[in-house]
């Protein structure tokens, strides 16, 4: 393969990196980051706002729960007296509403009352605030789909509660609200939830607010998650700069390491103006890249040192560093997109954390690739700007006896 010439584009990418990293830097002082619980003491909560479609009821002796998952409606029925069994409603054979009650109430002890029945199952959910088991109490069954409220709506509701963020989550009909509640070391759960609660009941009305989801950590624990988390990242970075001096040298070591950073503020920068959830599934995405790209480093460091050894009479240490980045040019590239493959299907396939997870991971992965090319190596051209020939060869034949290294 042809020679190319990389530090051509030392310098402009430099100013680059440093653009886009003070552009997160003013993102993170403007916009601040979306702690997620781990980091950020409190409650997280998010809500639909809708009517029921339907009414479950049992006045037996039975002990009856109900599930809706994996595409259909579950009746758990279990206690003395009763017939222990699992009654399943799939919502492929009962497509709407209307059809899923017929059936529910051929079973004569449970009563299933339909507000509106050509709703689609699939989007039915239960009010995960209110206990899933039938008794003399009904149990509503929600749809998605059906939101006619707003953001502000909800933010006119918790107008009186201090400290309250609300963030949508989706579009249209289908949107759905997260609240986010400060706490402070005596704040419980209860109280938070409580306080967020009977102002939307006294909105929009009991029936209409239904919890899909509500998470809760107290300060105690969130401030030692992030105590923790910041002397782990410190750690690793310590760690991989021993390792690199002592393979290597100390500013083939400083430059890993300032690739490294700059990797994890390029992630920073996406995390902080995307507002994506900083969470400990996050963080373990910036561990990953943190890993990832000193692999990649090492090897592009490590052809610069067998370089050294067999180019002794080049003129210039950009000439060493030109020879080893076209060197290891298309190992980089493929491991890069291979990896990619995998990481892209977990962000489309998944949902949720995952998402996030292989999300920060795509960018971390373009991220780790680039700065080991341009970033690292730049960083160890300035550094042996005066190099001489005789002083690399020297050096290289001081340290360990270096195989002959075949890389693509």
């Amino acid at each position: 393969m042809k020679v190319k010439n990389f530090n051509k584009g030392f310098i402009p990418c430099a100013i680059i990196s440093l653009v886009i990293i003070v552009f997160g830097i003013v993102g993170f002082f403007t916009k601040g980051i979306n702690l997620g619980l781990d980091f950020k003491p409190g409650l997280i909560e998010e809500i639909r706002v809708a009517p029921p479609v339907a009414t479950l009821s049992y006045e037996g002796p039975a002990k009856i729960t109900v599930d809706l998952s994996d595409g259909q409606m579950d009746l758990v029925i279990s206690g003395l007296g009763a017939t222990n069994e699992t009654r399943a409603y799939n919502f492929n054979q009962y497509a709407t509403v209307q059809a899923l009650a017929d059936e529910v109430n051929k079973s004569g002890d449970v009563k299933m009352t339909v507000k509106n029945g050509s709703f689609d199952t699939t989007k039915l959910f239960l009010d995960s605030a209110v206990s899933n088991m039938l008794s003399a109490n009904d149990l509503y069954i929600y749809p998605a789909g059906t939101s006619d409220i707003t953001t502000d709506d909800v933010r006119a509701a918790l107008a009186g509660v201090a400290g309250v963020d609300v963030k949508q989550l989706g579009s249209g009909a289908d949107a759905s609200y997260q609240i986010r509640m400060g706490a402070t070391k005596e704040s419980s759960q209860e109280e938070l939830q409580s306080a967020v609660n009977q102002k939307l009941y006294s909105k929009f009305g009991k029936e209409q607010v239904a919890i899909i989801k509500t998470d809760f950590i107290g300060a105690g624990m969130s401030s030692s998650i992030a105590s923790k988390s910041i002397l782990m990242f410190v750690c690793v970075i310590v760690l991989i700069w021993a390792y690199a001096a002592i393979r290597f040298h100390w500013d083939f070591a400083l430059g890993s390491v300032v690739a490294l950073i700059h990797d994890v503020l390029i992630m920073f920068t996406f995390i902080v103006w995307t507002q994506m959830e900083f969470t400990t599934t996050v963080l373990a995405a910036v561990l990953t890249i943190v890993g990832y790209s000193i692999n990649a480093t090492v090897v592009i460091l490590d052809r610069i040192r067998y370089n050294l050894r067999m180019m002794p009479n080049v003129k210039s240490f950009n000439e060493i560093l030109n020879q080893s980045l076209t060197d290891t040019l298309t190992r980089s590239i493929l491991t890069t997109v291979t990896t990619l493959f995998a990481v892209v299907s977990m962000f489309v396939f998944t949902t949720g954390s995952i998402k996030d997870f292989s999300l920060a991971l795509i960018v971390g992965l373009i991220s780790g690739m680039y700065s080991s090319i341009f970033i690292s190596s730049a960083f160890i051209s300035f550094s042996r700007r005066n190099w001489k020939a005789e002083y690399g060869v020297h050096h290289s034949l001081k340290r360990e006896n270096v195989g002959e290294l075949q890389l693509s």
